[in-house]
Protein backbone atom coordinates (compact mmCIF):
# COMPACT_ATOMS: atom_id res chain seq x y z
CA UNK A 1 0.00 0.00 0.00
CA UNK A 2 1.75 3.54 -1.06
CA UNK A 3 -1.21 6.00 -0.07
CA UNK A 4 -4.64 6.16 1.35
CA UNK A 5 -6.80 9.16 2.64
CA UNK A 6 -8.15 9.07 6.11
CA UNK A 7 -10.35 12.14 6.45
CA UNK A 8 -10.50 13.34 10.18
CA UNK A 9 -12.23 16.02 12.20
CA UNK A 10 -9.01 17.96 13.70
CA UNK A 11 -5.48 16.72 13.23
CA UNK A 12 -3.89 17.72 16.16
CA UNK A 13 -6.47 15.28 18.18
CA UNK A 14 -6.15 13.00 15.19
CA UNK A 15 -2.21 13.04 15.70
CA UNK A 16 -2.04 12.63 19.42
CA UNK A 17 -3.98 9.31 18.69
CA UNK A 18 -2.13 7.54 15.94
CA UNK A 19 1.05 8.45 17.24
CA UNK A 20 0.66 8.35 21.04
CA UNK A 21 -1.70 5.56 21.05
CA UNK A 22 -0.50 3.51 17.81
CA UNK A 23 2.95 4.24 18.07
CA UNK A 24 3.08 6.28 14.10
CA UNK A 25 5.46 8.66 12.95
CA UNK A 26 4.69 11.69 10.88
CA UNK A 27 6.27 11.87 7.56
CA UNK A 28 5.25 15.21 6.74
CA UNK A 29 2.64 17.73 7.76
CA UNK A 30 1.92 20.76 4.63
CA UNK A 31 -0.13 23.48 5.89
CA UNK A 32 -0.93 24.87 2.29
CA UNK A 33 -2.87 22.79 0.06
CA UNK A 34 -5.92 22.25 -2.26
CA UNK A 35 -7.99 20.75 1.03
CA UNK A 36 -6.08 22.78 3.49
CA UNK A 37 -3.35 21.41 6.36
CA UNK A 38 -2.16 17.55 4.54
CA UNK A 39 -0.30 15.40 7.34
CA UNK A 40 1.38 11.94 6.18
CA UNK A 41 1.30 9.29 8.71
CA UNK A 42 3.04 5.84 8.60
CA UNK A 43 2.86 2.87 10.55
CA UNK A 44 6.77 2.10 12.81
CA UNK A 45 7.64 -0.61 9.86
CA UNK A 46 6.85 2.17 7.30
CA UNK A 47 5.04 -0.56 5.03
CA UNK A 48 1.92 1.88 4.58
CA UNK A 49 1.19 5.69 4.16
CA UNK A 50 -1.86 6.94 5.98
CA UNK A 51 -2.76 10.95 4.56
CA UNK A 52 -4.94 12.69 7.33
CA UNK A 53 -7.21 15.51 5.95
CA UNK A 54 -9.58 17.72 8.10
CA UNK A 55 -12.07 18.47 5.20
CA UNK A 56 -14.73 21.58 6.36
CA UNK A 57 -17.99 21.11 7.89
CA UNK A 58 -20.43 20.34 5.50
CA UNK A 59 -18.71 19.26 2.29
CA UNK A 60 -19.35 16.30 0.69
CA UNK A 61 -15.65 14.85 1.75
CA UNK A 62 -16.56 15.76 5.69
CA UNK A 63 -19.82 13.20 5.45
CA UNK A 64 -16.57 10.71 4.82
CA UNK A 65 -15.19 11.28 8.60
CA UNK A 66 -16.58 7.60 10.28
CA UNK A 67 -16.59 5.08 7.06
CA UNK A 68 -15.27 2.05 7.15
CA UNK A 69 -11.89 2.56 5.59
CA UNK A 70 -10.82 -1.01 4.46
CA UNK A 71 -7.05 -0.28 5.53
CA UNK A 72 -5.43 -3.33 7.04
CA UNK A 73 -2.50 -3.46 9.27
CA UNK A 74 -0.20 -6.95 8.68
CA UNK A 75 1.37 -7.54 12.20
CA UNK A 76 3.64 -10.21 13.28
CA UNK A 77 2.12 -10.84 16.43
CA UNK A 78 -1.33 -9.46 16.32
CA UNK A 79 -2.28 -10.27 19.94
CA UNK A 80 0.88 -8.86 21.25
CA UNK A 81 -0.01 -5.50 18.79
CA UNK A 82 -4.20 -6.06 20.59
CA UNK A 83 -2.93 -5.98 23.79
CA UNK A 84 -0.57 -2.77 23.80
CA UNK A 85 -2.94 -1.15 21.60
CA UNK A 86 -5.72 -1.76 24.10
CA UNK A 87 -4.21 -0.84 27.34
CA UNK A 88 -3.20 2.69 25.32
CA UNK A 89 -6.98 2.72 25.15
CA UNK A 90 -7.46 1.90 21.78
CA UNK A 91 -11.34 0.91 21.04
CA UNK A 92 -11.55 -2.51 19.22
CA UNK A 93 -14.81 -4.17 18.02
CA UNK A 94 -13.74 -7.65 19.22
CA UNK A 95 -10.48 -9.45 20.54
CA UNK A 96 -8.41 -11.34 17.33
CA UNK A 97 -10.63 -14.01 15.25
CA UNK A 98 -9.67 -16.64 13.46
CA UNK A 99 -12.06 -17.39 10.36
CA UNK A 100 -12.10 -20.20 8.44
CA UNK A 101 -9.20 -19.54 6.24
CA UNK A 102 -6.69 -19.28 9.22
CA UNK A 103 -6.57 -15.71 8.87
CA UNK A 104 -6.94 -14.14 12.41
CA UNK A 105 -8.01 -10.20 12.35
CA UNK A 106 -9.25 -7.47 14.58
CA UNK A 107 -11.35 -4.88 14.05
CA UNK A 108 -10.87 -1.08 15.91
CA UNK A 109 -11.42 2.83 15.31
CA UNK A 110 -9.73 5.94 15.47
CA UNK A 111 -11.47 8.57 17.61
CA UNK A 112 -13.39 9.65 14.77
CA UNK A 113 -14.82 6.71 14.08
CA UNK A 114 -12.83 5.72 10.86
CA UNK A 115 -12.32 1.63 11.28
CA UNK A 116 -9.23 -0.41 10.33
CA UNK A 117 -8.57 -4.04 10.55
CA UNK A 118 -5.48 -5.46 12.52
CA UNK A 119 -4.40 -8.31 10.47
CA UNK A 120 -2.75 -11.61 11.89
CA UNK A 121 -1.85 -14.89 10.04
CA UNK A 122 0.47 -18.02 10.35
CA UNK A 123 1.68 -17.21 6.50
CA UNK A 124 1.82 -13.72 6.84
CA UNK A 125 4.28 -14.10 9.63
CA UNK A 126 6.72 -16.58 7.77
CA UNK A 127 6.71 -14.86 4.86
CA UNK A 128 7.68 -11.58 6.93
CA UNK A 129 10.39 -13.61 9.30
CA UNK A 130 11.30 -15.04 5.83
CA UNK A 131 12.12 -11.52 4.34
CA UNK A 132 13.85 -10.21 6.94
CA UNK A 133 15.92 -12.95 7.25
CA UNK A 134 16.37 -13.08 3.98
CA UNK A 135 17.70 -9.54 4.24
CA UNK A 136 19.81 -9.91 6.99
CA UNK A 137 21.71 -12.75 5.64
CA UNK A 138 22.42 -10.48 2.39
CA UNK A 139 23.76 -7.59 4.61
CA UNK A 140 25.82 -9.85 6.15
CA UNK A 141 27.02 -11.45 3.42
CA UNK A 142 27.57 -8.19 1.67
CA UNK A 143 29.94 -7.08 4.70
CA UNK A 144 31.99 -9.80 4.50
CA UNK A 145 32.30 -9.68 0.61
CA UNK A 146 33.31 -6.17 1.61
CA UNK A 147 35.15 -6.66 4.21
CA UNK A 148 37.34 -9.53 2.06
CA UNK A 149 37.84 -7.85 -0.74
CA UNK A 150 39.06 -5.35 0.98
CA UNK A 151 41.63 -7.76 2.53
CA UNK A 152 42.61 -9.02 -0.86
CA UNK A 153 43.31 -5.11 -2.02
CA UNK A 154 45.54 -4.74 0.98
CA UNK A 155 47.38 -8.26 0.15
CA UNK A 156 47.68 -7.36 -3.19
CA UNK A 157 48.97 -3.98 -2.63
CA UNK A 158 51.93 -5.30 -0.95
CA UNK A 159 52.47 -7.49 -4.35
CA UNK A 160 53.93 -4.56 -5.52
CA UNK A 161 57.55 -2.96 -5.34
CA UNK A 162 57.58 -1.17 -2.14
CA UNK A 163 61.09 -0.12 -2.42
CA UNK A 164 62.73 1.28 -5.27
CA UNK A 165 66.83 0.39 -5.79
CA UNK A 166 68.82 3.42 -6.77
CA UNK A 167 70.99 3.60 -10.14
CA UNK A 168 73.28 5.89 -10.74
CA UNK A 169 72.29 6.07 -14.50
CA UNK A 170 68.65 5.34 -14.42
CA UNK A 171 65.20 7.45 -13.35
CA UNK A 172 62.17 5.19 -12.62
CA UNK A 173 59.07 4.77 -11.62
CA UNK A 174 55.72 2.29 -11.71
CA UNK A 175 52.32 2.74 -10.42
CA UNK A 176 49.13 0.49 -11.16
CA UNK A 177 45.40 1.79 -10.47
CA UNK A 178 43.28 -0.85 -10.46
CA UNK A 179 39.62 -0.82 -11.86
CA UNK A 180 38.21 -2.76 -8.99
CA UNK A 181 39.50 -3.91 -5.21
CA UNK A 182 41.60 -6.31 -7.03
CA UNK A 183 42.99 -6.72 -10.36
CA UNK A 184 45.40 -8.65 -12.64
CA UNK A 185 48.14 -6.09 -13.67
CA UNK A 186 51.46 -6.51 -12.20
CA UNK A 187 54.86 -4.66 -11.88
CA UNK A 188 57.52 -5.04 -10.16
CA UNK A 189 61.58 -3.65 -9.78
CA UNK A 190 63.98 -6.33 -9.24
CA UNK A 191 67.20 -5.81 -7.08
CA UNK A 192 69.22 -8.22 -9.47
CA UNK A 193 72.68 -7.26 -7.81
CA UNK A 194 76.24 -5.67 -9.28
CA UNK A 195 74.26 -2.30 -10.37
CA UNK A 196 71.73 -4.18 -12.03
CA UNK A 197 67.86 -3.73 -11.87
CA UNK A 198 64.90 -6.40 -13.29
CA UNK A 199 61.84 -4.15 -14.63
CA UNK A 200 58.62 -6.55 -15.06
CA UNK A 201 55.21 -5.69 -16.50
CA UNK A 202 52.65 -8.04 -16.68
CA UNK A 203 48.83 -8.86 -17.34
CA UNK A 204 47.07 -11.97 -16.34
CA UNK A 205 44.15 -12.97 -18.38
CA UNK A 206 40.74 -12.39 -16.86
CA UNK A 207 39.76 -10.19 -13.95
CA UNK A 208 38.70 -9.69 -10.82
CA UNK A 209 39.98 -12.05 -7.57
CA UNK A 210 40.71 -14.94 -10.37
CA UNK A 211 43.17 -12.85 -12.10
CA UNK A 212 44.90 -11.30 -8.73
CA UNK A 213 45.40 -14.99 -7.80
CA UNK A 214 46.80 -15.44 -11.16
CA UNK A 215 49.11 -12.32 -10.55
CA UNK A 216 50.13 -13.32 -7.14
CA UNK A 217 51.11 -16.80 -8.59
CA UNK A 218 53.29 -15.07 -11.08
CA UNK A 219 55.05 -12.62 -8.34
CA UNK A 220 55.73 -15.62 -6.40
CA UNK A 221 57.45 -17.26 -9.50
CA UNK A 222 59.04 -14.52 -10.73
CA UNK A 223 60.32 -13.70 -6.83
CA UNK A 224 61.85 -17.39 -6.58
CA UNK A 225 63.24 -17.55 -9.68
CA UNK A 226 65.00 -13.98 -10.02
CA UNK A 227 68.64 -14.97 -8.87
CA UNK A 228 68.98 -16.39 -12.41
CA UNK A 229 68.04 -13.65 -14.12
CA UNK A 230 71.30 -11.67 -14.36
CA UNK A 231 73.32 -13.85 -16.03
CA UNK A 232 70.63 -16.87 -17.85
CA UNK A 233 67.68 -14.12 -18.33
CA UNK A 234 66.12 -16.58 -20.97
CA UNK A 235 66.73 -19.67 -18.47
CA UNK A 236 64.76 -17.39 -15.74
CA UNK A 237 62.03 -16.68 -17.98
CA UNK A 238 61.96 -20.50 -18.88
CA UNK A 239 61.91 -21.59 -15.38
CA UNK A 240 58.83 -19.00 -14.96
CA UNK A 241 56.88 -19.96 -17.43
CA UNK A 242 57.33 -23.75 -16.20
CA UNK A 243 56.44 -23.34 -12.81
CA UNK A 244 53.41 -20.83 -13.88
CA UNK A 245 52.19 -23.78 -16.67
CA UNK A 246 52.35 -26.64 -14.12
CA UNK A 247 50.64 -24.24 -11.12
CA UNK A 248 47.64 -22.73 -12.69
CA UNK A 249 44.60 -24.27 -15.56
CA UNK A 250 45.15 -24.72 -19.01
CA UNK A 251 43.80 -21.61 -20.07
CA UNK A 252 45.32 -18.99 -17.69
CA UNK A 253 48.21 -17.45 -18.79
CA UNK A 254 50.31 -13.75 -18.93
CA UNK A 255 51.83 -11.30 -20.97
CA UNK A 256 55.30 -10.25 -19.44
CA UNK A 257 58.16 -7.70 -20.58
CA UNK A 258 61.03 -8.37 -18.45
CA UNK A 259 63.72 -6.18 -18.47
CA UNK A 260 67.52 -6.77 -17.36
CA UNK A 261 69.27 -2.84 -17.05
CA UNK A 262 72.73 -2.78 -16.52
CA UNK A 263 73.93 0.37 -14.52
CA UNK A 264 77.30 0.62 -15.28
CA UNK A 265 76.95 -0.42 -19.02
CA UNK A 266 73.61 1.60 -20.06
CA UNK A 267 72.39 -1.82 -21.51
CA UNK A 268 68.91 -3.26 -21.51
CA UNK A 269 68.33 -6.73 -21.78
CA UNK A 270 64.87 -7.58 -22.41
CA UNK A 271 62.04 -10.50 -23.25
CA UNK A 272 58.94 -9.06 -24.80
CA UNK A 273 56.59 -12.42 -23.69
CA UNK A 274 53.20 -11.68 -25.72
CA UNK A 275 53.29 -8.39 -24.27
CA UNK A 276 52.33 -4.39 -26.16
CA UNK A 277 55.64 -2.87 -27.25
CA UNK A 278 57.23 -1.59 -25.01
CA UNK A 279 57.92 2.49 -26.31
CA UNK A 280 61.39 4.05 -26.32
CA UNK A 281 61.26 7.75 -26.89
CA UNK A 282 64.51 8.99 -27.66
CA UNK A 283 65.84 12.50 -26.72
CA UNK A 284 65.95 13.21 -30.16
CA UNK A 285 62.11 12.58 -30.49
CA UNK A 286 62.79 9.44 -32.13
CA UNK A 287 60.55 6.51 -31.37
CA UNK A 288 61.85 2.86 -31.30
CA UNK A 289 59.02 -0.16 -30.22
CA UNK A 290 60.53 -3.36 -28.48
CA UNK A 291 58.12 -5.52 -30.15
CA UNK A 292 57.29 -8.69 -29.05
CA UNK A 293 59.83 -11.67 -28.92
CA UNK A 294 57.89 -14.75 -27.92
CA UNK A 295 54.62 -15.80 -26.58
CA UNK A 296 52.78 -15.50 -23.31
CA UNK A 297 53.87 -17.22 -20.21
CA UNK A 298 51.73 -20.19 -18.88
CA UNK A 299 50.05 -21.22 -22.20
CA UNK A 300 52.76 -23.89 -23.08
CA UNK A 301 55.04 -26.20 -20.87
CA UNK A 302 58.13 -25.23 -23.70
CA UNK A 303 58.61 -21.64 -24.36
CA UNK A 304 61.67 -19.87 -25.53
CA UNK A 305 62.10 -16.47 -26.54
CA UNK A 306 65.37 -14.46 -27.68
CA UNK A 307 66.57 -11.97 -25.42
CA UNK A 308 67.45 -8.12 -27.45
CA UNK A 309 68.96 -5.79 -25.87
CA UNK A 310 68.96 -1.49 -26.39
CA UNK A 311 71.14 1.28 -24.90
CA UNK A 312 69.47 4.14 -22.75
CA UNK A 313 71.32 7.14 -23.60
CA UNK A 314 70.73 10.17 -20.89
CA UNK A 315 67.22 12.33 -22.23
CA UNK A 316 65.95 8.72 -23.00
CA UNK A 317 62.46 7.44 -21.59
CA UNK A 318 61.14 4.14 -21.67
CA UNK A 319 57.45 2.95 -21.52
CA UNK A 320 55.97 -0.13 -20.42
CA UNK A 321 52.42 -0.36 -19.80
CA UNK A 322 49.88 -2.52 -19.89
CA UNK A 323 45.97 -2.32 -22.26
CA UNK A 324 44.27 -0.42 -19.54
CA UNK A 325 46.23 2.40 -20.76
CA UNK A 326 45.78 2.78 -24.71
CA UNK A 327 42.63 0.99 -24.33
CA UNK A 328 41.09 3.83 -21.46
CA UNK A 329 38.47 5.26 -23.97
CA UNK A 330 36.22 8.68 -23.52
CA UNK A 331 32.51 8.84 -23.27
CA UNK A 332 32.15 8.41 -27.49
CA UNK A 333 33.79 5.42 -27.08
CA UNK A 334 37.34 6.57 -28.47
CA UNK A 335 40.68 5.17 -27.32
CA UNK A 336 43.44 6.85 -25.70
CA UNK A 337 45.96 5.20 -28.25
CA UNK A 338 49.37 4.69 -28.46
CA UNK A 339 49.63 7.93 -30.68
CA UNK A 340 48.27 10.22 -27.26
CA UNK A 341 50.63 7.93 -25.28
CA UNK A 342 53.88 8.86 -26.97
CA UNK A 343 52.58 12.36 -27.73
CA UNK A 344 52.39 12.60 -23.53
CA UNK A 345 55.80 10.66 -23.14
CA UNK A 346 57.52 13.76 -25.10
CA UNK A 347 55.52 16.02 -23.75
CA UNK A 348 56.79 15.73 -20.15
CA UNK A 349 60.01 13.93 -21.23
CA UNK A 350 62.21 16.80 -19.36
CA UNK A 351 60.61 16.12 -16.43
CA UNK A 352 62.00 13.61 -14.08
CA UNK A 353 60.30 9.81 -14.27
CA UNK A 354 57.94 10.28 -10.78
CA UNK A 355 56.82 13.85 -12.38
CA UNK A 356 56.16 12.08 -16.05
CA UNK A 357 54.27 8.96 -14.59
CA UNK A 358 51.77 11.34 -12.79
CA UNK A 359 51.26 13.68 -15.92
CA UNK A 360 50.86 10.83 -18.24
CA UNK A 361 48.51 8.99 -15.98
CA UNK A 362 46.53 12.21 -15.22
CA UNK A 363 45.91 12.51 -18.97
CA UNK A 364 44.72 9.20 -19.44
CA UNK A 365 42.12 9.71 -16.84
CA UNK A 366 41.20 13.23 -17.70
CA UNK A 367 40.70 12.30 -21.24
CA UNK A 368 38.36 9.17 -19.41
CA UNK A 369 37.08 11.34 -17.01
CA UNK A 370 33.34 10.97 -18.78
CA UNK A 371 33.51 6.98 -18.15
CA UNK A 372 34.66 4.79 -15.45
CA UNK A 373 37.67 3.50 -15.55
CA UNK A 374 37.10 -0.43 -17.01
CA UNK A 375 40.67 -1.88 -16.70
CA UNK A 376 43.54 -1.42 -14.76
CA UNK A 377 46.09 0.95 -15.38
CA UNK A 378 49.59 0.07 -14.93
CA UNK A 379 52.34 2.19 -16.03
CA UNK A 380 56.39 1.91 -15.97
CA UNK A 381 58.53 5.18 -16.80
CA UNK A 382 62.12 4.50 -16.79
CA UNK A 383 64.59 7.28 -17.87
CA UNK A 384 68.52 7.79 -18.59
CA UNK A 385 70.10 10.68 -16.71
CA UNK A 386 73.74 11.68 -15.73
CA UNK A 387 75.29 10.26 -13.05
CA UNK A 388 75.52 12.45 -10.06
Amino acid sequence: MFKSTVYVKDHDHSLDFYINKLGFSVLADVALTYDGRWVAIAPPDGQAIIALVAPKPGTEKYRLIGRDTQIGFISEDINATYELWKRNNVHFYQPPQQTIFGITFARFQDIDGNSFELIGTDQFTREIEQERRTAAEKIEADRRTAQELEIARQVQARLFPQTLPPLKTLDYAGTCIQARHVGGDYYDFLSLGHQRLGLVIGDIAGKGIAAALLMANLQANLRSQFTLARDEPQLFLQSVNRLFFQNTNDSAYATVFFADYDDAARRLRYANCGHLSGILVRRSGDVEWLHSTGTVLGLFEQWDSPIEECHLSPGDTLALYTDGVTESFDASGEEFGEKRLVDALKQHKEKPAKHTLASVVDEIQNFSSSGQQHDDITLIIAKGQSPN
